[in-house]
């Protein structure tokens, strides 16, 4: 009896071995060794756990045990980085020790992956109006290592149209300064800065550079493969073929030549017989025709300079760097020459009673201590009041549909040192004439200052260009604003003689000649001209314009 009982315990006991090793051995060993891997995510599910390089049924196992002793809710998203965390946790009665490493958080702030590196975010360039393609960088207002805050300004940068402040978004430091002060041509969204959560991780990034700037290295070393090739396989090739070259030298045909250079040989009517070629094997190439052409200019031309050392004087010039404006300019320009069929109505109109009518308006603001109202004021108005009386003319080209607005907002062309600015008076024409007169200033202020921003000068349907008041231009016509579909171009006043109201009677009257640029696909000639009826009516009865 006392050895069956003895065997009996033994048996219960050895039932059990087998859990209890595939327990300890699947917790302790397989769950922290080199071929496990532990993903941690952000969601309430912590131990989500992914294991590569066991069978099936390992898995299963150490799947049960992590479900039936979970991980402390402890571990926050913050803890889930690219660093090494240390744990002493105890899970199912055994406190492990061990490293292990958390996989990063993809979070919605835009933390990059980069291995080895903590949590950080990379900032790109932003694209701060609708025809922004790329920036500059003109100044930083925040340093490396400074704490920044949510509204605060980190950089102004330069868009195709204005200096414009860039501000941060999240709370942190401003660990690395990828495009420093002065920068240009930044495409938009490339990387121009660093910023981190921890001010202990900003030393991290000292030496950091874009992944995207290592791209360009291996491209450079494309173009030294193709030697390699060329010398195994032309000089079996060419090496009988020096003996049959002397035998027949007459024939052009023998003399071998790129596509190129016996082309140009062709043009210039040059036998190839006369040049001797420097490139492989004798090749004649290019530059070889271009040497040739050279001496035998000079050959040419020799006897005829009088000059002691026969050599033209060099032109003296400087090269001026594209500004962003400029560019932008330019390009909206000649899209514009080339897309929008362009006529022009040019009719003078007599100002005589507006420059009376603004006499008077100064005198007013004078005394009342506001600001003077100018011409360019009173044409601005005049403009806004016939857009509103012919609506055809605030409208817009579209593939679909031609747009007509509603608002009547009025670009104002002001020229600066940096290029040509259109900043935007909106509801002009529901606005009084020392309104215009005191919003114009400052815009122009400001474009002058450079510190125009987006809402400056977009949402414009009709431009104003005037070369009259300032420069005394008698008239001119000027470039349609895409996507516009009219712009006024307003000259200089001058005083004429007009017939009087009996015979041999003479009268002086000034007059400003002024031309609308039209888009053909938008407005007719006929609606044009009834746009320029009603300008002038505003113009030579100026009192309409205040009822």
């Amino acid at each position: 009896m006392v050895c069956a009982s003895r065997i009996i315990n033994h048996s219960k006991k050895l039932r059990n071995v087998p859990n209890l090793m595939r327990h300890d051995h699947a917790v302790s060993v397989r769950c922290f060794s080199s071929g496990a891997q532990s993903s941690v995510c952000r969601s309430e599910d912590v131990t989500k756990t992914r294991f590569l390089g066991y069978a099936a049924a390992e898995r299963e196992r150490v799947s049960k045990f992590v479900a039936r002793n979970p991980v402390p809710s402890g571990l926050s998203r913050n803890n889930c980085s690219g660093r090494t965390t240390r744990l002493g946790t105890p899970i199912g009665g055994v406190v492990f020790g061990r490293e292990f490493l958390c996989s990063q958080v993809q979070s919605r702030r835009g933390f990059a992956s980069d291995a080895g590196l903590p949590p950080h975010q990379e900032i790109g360039m932003p694209s701060l109006s609708p025809t922004m393609t790329e920036g500059n960088i003109a100044r930083w207002l925040k340093k490396e290592g400074d704490k920044v805050n949510p509204g605060e300004v980190l950089c102004e940068v330069e868009t195709d149209k204005a200096t414009v402040e860039m501000e941060c978004m999240e709370e942190g430091y401003l660990a690395k300064i990828i495009k420093g002060d002065g920068s240009k041509e930044i495409k938009v969204g490339e990387i121009i800065a660093i910023t981190v959560e921890e001010e202990e991780h900003i030393a991290k990034f000292k030496d950091y550079s874009p992944s995207a700037a290592d791209s360009g290295a291996p491209a450079e070393k494309e173009p030294a493969a193709p030697p390699p090739k060329q010398e195994p396989v032309e000089q079996p090739v060419s090496s009988p073929e020096p003996k049959s070259k002397p035998a027949s030298p007459p024939s052009e045909d023998r003399f071998f030549a790129s596509p190129l250079a016996r082309k140009m040989a062709e043009d210039h009517r040059v036998a190839l017989s006369s040049i001797k070629g420097t490139g492989p094997d004798g090749h004649i190439v290019k530059a070889d025709i271009e040497d040739y052409l050279a001496s035998r200019g000079k050959e040419v031309s020799a006897p005829t300079p009088k000059t002691k050392d026969g050599k033209l004087e060099a032109l003296d010039y400087v090269d001026i760097p594209h500004s962003q404006i400029r560019k932008v300019t330019a390009s909206r320009l000649l899209f514009s020459k080339q897309t929008i069929p362009h006529y022009y109505l040019t009719v003078d109109t007599c100002v005589d009673k507006l420059l009376g009518l603004r006499s008077q308006l100064n005198s007013l603001q004078e005394a009342s201590g506001g600001k003077r109202t100018s011409v360019n004021d009173l044409v601005i108005k005049a403009a806004a009041l016939a857009l509103r009386k012919v609506p055809q003319c605030n409208s817009s080209w579209t593939d679909d549909y031609i747009r007509q607005y509603n608002n009547v907002n009025i670009n104002v062309a002001v020229q600066t040192e940096n290029g040509l600015y259109v900043p935007v008076i909106r509801n002009a024409d529901k606005k009084g004439l020392s309104s215009i007169a005191a919003e114009v200033k400052q815009l122009a202020q400001k474009a002058k200052e450079n510190s125009l921003k987006p809402e400056d000068y977009e949402g414009g349907t009709f431009t104003v260009s005037n070369l009259g008041g300032p420069f005394g231009i008698k008239q001119f016509c000027a470039i349609i604003n895409p996507p516009q579909s009219g712009i006024l171009a307003v000259g200089s006043a001058e005083k004429r003689v007009i017939p009087g109201s009996g015979p041999e009677q003479f009268n002086f009257a000034s007059f400003m000649s002024v031309t609308l640029s039209c888009d053909h696909r938008v407005i007719d000639g006929a609606i044009g001209a009834e746009w320029l009826k009603a300008f002038k009516g505003y113009i030579e009865n100026p009192e309409t314009m205040l009822l």
